[in-house]
């Protein structure tokens, strides 16, 4: 079993490509670096719309315990560093937390 924490933002489209690299340069490598025991990776998706940009993240980890490692006894409170809050237009708060039932794969 595994706990994805789900989390969305929005830029303006001007600054989509700032935040993108932002993520692949400096957040996603400071969370690996915390070393965090139970964290398995981290997924990052995009919409387009006509005026601004939607990302969402999904972590996943092993347990809550992992998650609460990671962001302390307030886990759902979002983890928004300063950097991604200056190019950010909008983002939620909190983080949402659901537990795998099932994966099934197609090849």
């Amino acid at each position: 079993m595994a706990i994805k924490r789900i989390w969305h933002g929005w830029t303006t489209p001007e600054n989509a490509a700032a935040y993108r690299d932002l993520l692949r340069t400096d957040v996603f490598p400071g969370i690996e670096a915390k070393a965090i025991r139970g964290y398995r990776g981290i997924e990052l998706l995009q919409h387009d719309g006509d005026d601004e940009v939607g990302f969402i993240t999904i972590m996943t980890f092993e347990s809550i315990q992992n998650v609460i490692d990671f962001q302390g006894q307030d886990y759902e409170r979002a983890y928004v560093p300063d950097a991604a809050r200056a190019v950010l237009s909008r983002w939620d708060e909190t983080c949402r937390h659901y537990e795998t039932l099932e994966i099934r794969s197609y090849e």
